[in-house]
């Protein structure tokens, strides 16, 4: 495990370091970069907090996470851990590991950390806030407080463990206080800040609208649907997976498809023989993985995202978007309260039914939940400079 430091103090030397809150911003997967981002944009505005980003490495494609710092405009990481990918057990320890090195190094030469920032839910998330924890650095967690209620995902192990050693709880939606205060946690601990996702999507919009990913797929505004799908439910089981490919297939015949497709998933297309049906549909483009700017000229001008992904769930409700979630359960409700997500599970004859519903015109209308405003980072930096 090689450890890179590029640059320990990215702030000017003259300043008094006594001063200074140096805050640890942990990442381990893309969608961690959605989320900081923003929140690194908006401290640049507070001289007195230091932030440093470190990478685990949790997820690690060389390729795309370039293309993520260019696009979201932010510096690549201050530590690099390279963790790589491994059980959930392994992956967990070595981040641990790491993290505590890294923290106790700086306490050493005489630059401690003040505080850790954590995003998301992924191992890296559980992992680092537990190693700060343990060395007494308190830990602020972005998108505290969401529940599934589902245990089965280990995503929700991470955000109950995450939450349950954090001092800071900065919230998304209503839902997440509720949650957090029948869970014991003081009031004062509980910030609702809005949705840092939002922010990102927000101040990429614009720049998303360069993109010629429509124009190279020949495909119209408003006239395709976008389709992604990782999670073992949907994914592991051959019957299941089969029928949702048929659905879409289908349905594909009168809307074209846009499906990039996980390494995971495209694995067990190939596996259940279900890839040449897809490769062979007229009207399916699966592609690879997009960057962050194509793929979000993708979802914004579809006319219905099919997904099991949380961070397109709270995408498609901002955008307007009809968004058929396939999941039981989610830890995002106000998407569905408010928005324009619907939970259907893995059932092949829901999709089929919602999606008839797009199609026709008849799918219900959704608003985009407060504070999703483009200003939770903005929020957040001035709890911590006011720290």
């Amino acid at each position: 495990m090689a450890i890179q430091l590029t640059e320990i103090c990215p702030k000017p030397l003259f300043l008094d370091l006594m001063t200074v809150k140096k805050l640890a911003c942990i990442v381990g997967a893309r969608p961690n970069f959605m989320k900081i981002a923003p929140i690194l944009h908006a401290l640049a505005a507070h001289k007195n907090v230091q932030p440093v980003l470190i990478h685990t490495g949790q997820h690690y494609d060389k390729n795309l996470s370039d293309i993520f710092f260019e696009e979201l405009k932010i510096s690549r990481p201050d530590i690099s851990l390279g963790i790589g990918s491994g059980s959930h057990a392994q992956q967990t320890a070595e981040v641990m590991v790491a993290v505590e090195k890294v923290l106790l190094d700086a306490a050493e030469q005489g630059h401690p950390f003040h505080r850790m920032v954590v995003v998301g839910d992924v191992n890296s998330t559980a992992a680092a806030a537990i190693a700060a924890i343990k060395l007494h650095i308190p830990v602020a967690h972005v998108e505290a407080g969401l529940r599934s209620f589902d245990r089965n995902m280990p995503e929700e192990i991470n955000r109950i463990l995450t939450d349950s050693i954090c001092d800071m709880l900065l919230v998304s939606e209503p839902s997440g206080v509720e949650n957090l205060a029948a869970e014991g946690h003081a009031q004062e601990n509980i910030h609702l800040v809005g949705n840092v996702m939002i922010d990102t999507l927000m101040t990429q919009l614009e720049r998303a609208k360069e993109s010629t990913i429509l124009d190279n797929m020949g495909l119209k505004k408003g006239q395709y649907g976008v389709v992604t799908l990782h999670r073992p439910a949907n994914v592991d089981d051959e019957q299941v997976l089969g029928s949702l490919i048929d659905v879409l297939l289908e349905i594909s015949v009168q809307t074209p498809l846009v499906f990039p497709i996980h390494p995971r998933t495209k694995s067990r297309l190939e596996a259940f023989e279900l890839m040449s049906k897809l490769e062979s549909a007229a009207n399916v483009h699966c592609i690879g993985p997009a960057g962050y700017l194509d793929f979000l000229c993708l979802t914004s001008n579809a006319k219905v995202i099919v997904t099991d992904s949380g961070g397109l769930q709270e995408e498609s409700t901002a955008l307007g978007i009809p968004c058929l979630t396939m999941r039981p359960s989610t830890e995002r409700p106000v998407t569905c309260s408010e928005g324009t997500s619907t939970l259907i599970g893995s059932d092949a004859d829901k999709l089929r039914t919602l999606l008839s519903q797009v199609i026709q015109g008849e799918y219900k209308s959704g608003k985009c939940p407060d504070l999703w405003d483009g200003k939770a980072a903005e929020r957040i930096a001035e709890i911590f400079a006011a720290e």
